[in-house]
């Protein structure tokens, strides 16, 4: 899974959800190194967990053939408490780490394959994504 070698503060705060803060992305917009690609159609955080089970998913349905580029990265760790643990004593220890995504960001990209391999292999990994996604071509 992927995790980042260094971080400045060890637990950051959950930040604002509602409606006024959710804007489209600003970059990440288009394919960029691929012919083809999936982007996010809504806000969400994606897990790092998340990010290597649709990465396996593309590996697996494009076969030898191809190569796959992940655009987005967890570096913002979330915490959890212990089970049974009252409330109170504090913030819980990190758990691990996720990768906030805004509407129109491209997630992954693949190259090397037919349109045909590439939709299906990214269609099964936006099934692996918490969020809705929509297959993209590469502008010409």
């Amino acid at each position: 899974m992927l995790i980042p070698k260094k971080v400045k503060y060890r637990k950051q705060q959950r930040g604002r959800s509602s409606m006024q803060y959710r804007h489209n992305a600003t970059r990440c917009l288009t394919v960029a190194f691929g012919a083809y690609g999936i982007k996010s159609m809504e806000q969400g955080r994606i897990r790092s967990n998340q990010i290597e089970a649709a990465r396996r998913t593309i590996s697996r349905a494009m076969g030898k053939n191809g190569r796959t580029w992940i655009r987005i990265f967890p570096a913002r760790p979330y915490t959890q408490k212990a089970a049974e643990v009252g409330m109170g004593k504090g913030k819980g220890d990190v758990e691990a780490y996720e990768a906030p995504v805004l509407p129109g960001t491209v997630l992954f990209e693949v190259d090397g394959v037919s349109e045909a391999i590439a939709r299906e292999a990214l269609r099964k990994a936006g099934a692996k994504l918490p969020v809705k996604t929509r297959f993209v071509k590469r502008e010409r």
